[in-house]
Formats: structure tokens, C-alpha cells, sequence
């Protein structure tokens, strides 16, 4: 079996993704990870080889190989040519007419209700993780935080501009948690942003999102029929929120529903060497969707991203300000929990490993690697953490993860202390 790995298109904190050929010269992407940090990767690759519809990107199968001395597990998936939603939107001028929305709104429900169907929750829909093909089709993508309703959906996983209120307070993360993202995404695409520019702060925004009673506000240019859409998807109480099955029956979805379903009612084979795909393995990884925590590559606190205040001065108003989380169902002991006090000061955190991703202070996505700082050889500015209220818990990261080294010397920390990996998450 011969393949050519080309341009990296993606990294995160855990895998890389590339543009990859094969010898016929058909292209794929290959998601990769250092096999002794794959079990993310591979507990995907178990959840997405399950899957089969138009909506959703297809995996072809895995393979571990070689590579620089080290052994990589790499996951074969279709390449999809036009980009990101957030690109489209992007590209557009920064939002799309409410005929382009009602389009992509119909594909992310019809999307959305298959996986429902199948008992999976996708945790972290939003315009990076929906992929454009070159005809308009729209295809769900990253199932780095997806899991297995029947499992029970517990922990702490997602970005925090698309999280619903009960994932905010780290509730159970059922089926409606992507109905809520669903609709944020909707609001990005009819204005460019995410569904909470004028927050600063990402965990004032959590606490807003959990606690407040607010929900993001719906343009109001866009028609009566698709604000009530909007509406249906952010309805606070998740027993109260539509589902997908509900909102494809919804009437702004109508007129888009007998063009697009029917046309996508069947996946096209895919072109590419049968002989080669043929050839791939399947990994045997259902096993790892249900191991203990003490089983995880990670530390407890490793799986949460740090969220930076508005000290850096990032741009929280566009998406890629806000970076995903997820706990790899860690449970409690995977969560560091803070009260609404610590927004604005109070505390230290000892012990643990706390991933941040580099996303923080880059645009460029290809340009995202991650890094992992020991917290038990920091300190952080955190105040008194013996004077919270602790019947406002949220389970979040860190909020504002100020080191002394960066007050002392004008630098986020001290780069004796980092871990710096090779592949990250796309």
C-alpha cells in the first residue's frame, strides 16, 4: 500500500491533519497522532468508522506506521475540497443571505438528526468543524469530543461560545447540546461572529451562558420564520428544545428540505483505488470509548484547555478566539472546578497538567500546536480560593491563567516548563 503525506491542513492539541495522495493520485486527508498519545484519535476512528451519511465525513479506515522514528496512528478520511462553514462565511463578507443559511441550516439539522438516531452526540458543532465540499454539500466533521448517548453523556467538552447552559454548568451533555450549538451556528453565519461578541472574558461568558437566563441575540434582519427557527434552537430548558427531527419539520426549513434531502439521499461510492482502501485496517477500538479514566494518556487536569482573559487582548469576537475542551470522560476528577468570584480573581491551582493550545495567540490555523505546563511548578494569580461561594460551581478551565513569571517579566510563562508536541487536533 503506498501513500504520499502532503501539507499539513490542520493541528490541534492531540493530532495533525494532512492533505495526503495515493498512487493513483487520488486525494484524502489523514488525521495523525504519536500512537503513545492516540487514544483520542482512536476512540474517533472507532465512533466515526460506525458511520454512513451524506452529512457526515467518511472514514476509509486506519493504519499505524512509522514515521521519524515514531510509530503514528493515522485515520483515513474524505477530503472535503471548499473549506469550512466559518470560511465560507468569511469569504462572504462576513455573513450569509438568509437563502445560504436556510441551505446549510437544513444540512446541519438533517446531519445532526442521523447522528441522534445512531445514539451519538457530536458535542462541538460549530462553522470550523463543518466542511464545505466543492457542489455546496455540507459534511459534520471532528468527532474529537463526540460520545455515545447511551453512555451517558457527563463531563465537560466543547467550545465555550457554542455551549448550551446545561453543558456550561457541566451538566449532562445529551442530544440537545447540539440543537443549542446548531443554533449559535446560525447566528454566526447571519453575522460573522460568535453567538457572544461582546464578551471578553471566555468564563464571564460561561457564567452568562450557565447561569444568567440570557441567550445569544438573533439578527433581527432576518425573517420571522427563521428567527422562530433560531428561537427553537436556544430554548434555555434542554427538555423544552427542539430536536433535530423537529426542526427539519420546522416551516423555515420547507422550502430547502425537498431540493437538498433528496439530492443527498444517497452517499455517492467513493472514486477513489478500491484496491488501496481495501488494504487499510479497521481498528478494533470500541473497547477504548469505554475505558476507565485511570486508563486515559492524559493527567485528570491535562484535557482542559486553559481560557485566557482579556489580558492578552484577543479578539474574542471571532470564532477561533474560543478553543475547544473536552475532559476524554475523565469525570470529576478530570475538572477543575471554580465559582463565579475566581472571574474576577481568587485561588491556586496545584498539581495536574493544563494543555493550552497555541490557538490563543495564533490566527493562522495551521499554525496551532499545543503545549502542556506543569501547574504544580506555577503559581497563579488566582486570590483566595477558601473565599468562593460554592453553590455556583462551574466546571470549566481555568479562566484566567495569569502566572507570576508573567507579571514579573512580561511573559506568559516560563518556557523551561513546557512540553512542546509535534501534532495537534484538527
Amino acid at each position: 500500500m503506498e501513500w504520499k503525506r502532503g501539507p499539513v491542513i490542520g493541528r490541534g492539541s492531540t493530532a495533525a491533519v494532512s492533505l495526503a495522495t495515493t498512487a493513483s493520485g487520488d486525494l484524502f486527508a489523514v488525521k495523525s497522532a504519536e500512537l503513545s498519545s492516540s487514544t483520542s484519535l482512536r476512540n474517533e476512528q472507532a465512533l466515526i468508522s460506525q458511520l454512513c451519511s451524506p452529512f457526515v465525513v467518511k472514514c476509509f479506515g486506519s493504519k499505524i506506521a512509522r514515521e521519524r522514528d515514531d510509530f503514528v496512528f493515522n485515520v483515513f478520511l474524505e477530503y472535503v475540497s471548499g473549506g469550512t462553514l466559518s470560511d465560507l462565511i468569511r469569504s462572504n463578507g462576513g455573513s450569509l443571505d438568509e437563502i445560504t443559511i436556510r441551505f446549510y441550516a437544513d444540512q446541519i439539522a438533517s446531519g445532526l438528526n442521523y447522528l441522534h438516531r445512531v445514539g451519538i452526540v457530536h458535542c462541538d458543532v460549530k462553522g470550523e468543524n463543518l466542511l464545505i465540499a466543492g457542489d455546496g454539500a455540507l459534511k459534520i466533521a471532528d468527532f474529537g469530543c463526540a460520545k455515545h448517548a447511551a453512555g451517558g453523556v457527563g463531563g465537560f467538552a466543547g467550545t465555550p461560545a457554542y455551549m448550551s447552559p446545561e453543558a456550561a454548568r457541566g451538566e449532562e451533555q445529551g442530544f440537545p447540546v447540539d440543537v443549542w450549538a446548531m443554533g449559535c451556528t446560525i447566528v454566526e453565519m447571519a453575522t460573522g461572529a460568535n453567538p457572544w461578541p461582546g464578551m471578553k472574558d471566555p468564563a464571564a461568558a460561561l457564567y452568562r451562558v450557565g447561569y444568567s437566563g440570557d441567550s445569544p441575540a438573533i439578527p433581527r434582519w432576518l425573517s420571522g420564520e427563521a428567527r422562530d427557527f433560531v428561537e427553537k434552537c436556544l430554548v434555555r430548558d434542554p427538555e423544552e428544545r427542539w430536536t433535530a427531527a423537529e426542526l427539519l419539520g420546522h416551516p423555515f426549513l420547507a422550502e430547502a428540505s425537498n431540493g437538498v434531502r433528496k439530492s443527498m439521499k444517497r452517499s455517492p461510492t467513493s472514486v477513489m483505488d478500491q484496491c488501496f482502501w481495501d488494504e487499510l485496517e479497521v481498528s478494533d477500538c470500541a473497547s477504548d470509548l469505554t475505558e476507565s479514566p485511570s486508563t486515559s494518556d492524559s493527567p485528570p487536569a491535562g484535557r482542559i484547555g486553559c481560557l485566557i482573559g482579556d489580558g492578552l487582548n484577543f479578539d474574542f469576537a471571532r470564532e477561533e478566539g474560543w478553543i475547544t475542551v473536552r475532559d476524554n470522560g475523565m469525570g470529576s476528577e478530570g475538572v477543575v472546578e471554580l465559582n463565579y468570584e475566581l472571574i474576577n480573581g481568587g485561588g491556586e491551582v496545584e498539581g495536574g497538567l493544563i494543555e493550552v493550545e497555541e490557538s490563543l495567540f495564533h490566527s493562522n490555523w495551521d499554525e496551532i500546536s499545543s503545549s502542556n505546563i506543569d501547574v504544580s511548578s506555577l503559581e497563579y494569580i488566582l486570590g483566595d480560593s477558601d473565599a468562593h461561594d460554592d453553590s455556583v460551581p462551574i466546571s470549566v478551565a481555568l479562566e484566567r491563567t495569569v502566572m507570576k513569571d508573567f507579571c514579573d517579566s512580561n511573559q506568559l510563562f516560563n518556557t523551561s516548563n513546557v512540553n512542546s508536541k509535534d501534532y495537534g487536533e484538527y
